[in-house]
């Protein structure tokens, strides 16, 4: 990712809340670029109110924050500036990094103007026509991510959802501010790993997972800088270093963390069909997958977000999956 200035912001005084007016400089979506963060209408740690209206919570290092990001002033719904209200004893942090959660270093000018781009299939150019506020996210935090990813593995988005929901409502914090209901701030590494086994069993998470997520809280300070870490080799190498995360769960964390513009989810259950029936309109596998998205090399993470942003689907050929649960039995 091509190195960019730090963004325009200016301290605004906010009596209870601190406040940062920040310039996009460009088409900016909030709801369509900080809305892959959140899992579901109900996300503790994410919420997307309106189009233009969202909320997140995070935990920094002075402590937990809850921000709103909205729009104000004058000019076009997408350019105008933005408008980040935080909440908390982490509140001043969290408004340095806050332009970067929204896009602020993700530049999509070298390949919208790129030979690979004029070679996208016209449904996925005319994507980007209709959604040029879209961006990458760069929350740096690796933390909360890599539990969210190991959560995801092997089950369904419904299970792993419900399984986050619980977890971080039991042993997370009240969001500090007027964060709308049923938002909290993630556990702390500590929380992390005092979760007992039968709270686990009780969210539905088997023991692999259990186990992988208490790594992860073991080694949350290396990841705490991972979070600031170059998008490179090393750092790939130092979260694939922690037992149970693997390439899916990396590329999982770094599309967030760091804005990754390339990685592509491998073994996910659904993307390689996806990206298959779109191009080769026929069902295909991982590798099938990374030959069709060869040509776009660097930029593979922006295609798929646009085969997703173009509303495109797979076709359906069985009634969708309901996991039984063993849980009560």
């Amino acid at each position: 990712m091509a190195a960019t200035a730090p963004p325009r912001a200016r301290p605004v005084p906010a009596g209870p809340a601190a406040e940062l007016v920040w310039d996009p400089e460009g088409a900016l979506h909030l709801g369509q670029t900080l809305g892959v963060l959140a899992r579901g209408s109900a996300d503790p740690l994410v919420r997307v109110a309106a189009p233009d209206v969202v909320w997140v919570t995070a935990r920094t290092a002075a402590g937990p924050v809850t921000a709103h990001f909205s729009r104000t002033g004058a000019g076009r719904p997408l350019q105008r500036p933005v408008l980040v209200r935080a909440w908390g004893p982490g509140a001043e942090e969290f408004l340095r990094e806050a332009p970067r959660w929204a896009g602020a270093e993700d530049a999509w000018e070298p390949f919208e103007t790129s030979e690979a781009f004029r070679a996208l299939p016209h449904r996925l150019r005319a994507a980007r026509h209709h959604h040029p506020g879209l961006r990458l996210p760069s929350t740096g935090r690796v933390l909360d991510r890599a539990v969210l990813s190991v959560l995801e593995q092997r089950v369904t988005v419904r299970e792993a959802v419900a399984a986050h929901r619980q977890l971080v409502r039991r042993y997370g914090e009240p969001a500090p501010g007027p964060a709308p209901e049923g938002m909290r701030v993630a556990p702390a590494a500590e929380a992390w790993g005092r979760v007992p086994v039968w709270e686990w069993h009780r969210a539905g998470v088997d023991g692999a997972r259990a186990a992988t997520v208490r790594r992860v809280a073991e080694r949350a300070a290396a990841l705490e800088r991972l979070g600031r870490a170059p998008l490179d080799a090393e750092l790939r190498r130092g979260l694939r270093s922690i037992p149970g995360l693997g390439p899916w769960t990396v590329a999982e964390i770094v599309q967030c963390t760091h804005g990754d513009p390339d990685s592509v989810s491998v073994f996910d259950f659904h993307l390689a069909d996806t990206v298959c029936w779109f191009f080769d309109r026929r069902p295909g596998d991982d590798r099938r997958m990374l030959e069709l998205l060869e040509p776009w090399r660097g930029d593979r993470q922006r295609v798929v977000r646009l085969l997703r942003a173009s509303g495109f689907r797979k076709p359906s050929f069985a009634p969708r999956l309901h996991p039984e649960d063993h849980r009560r039995r």
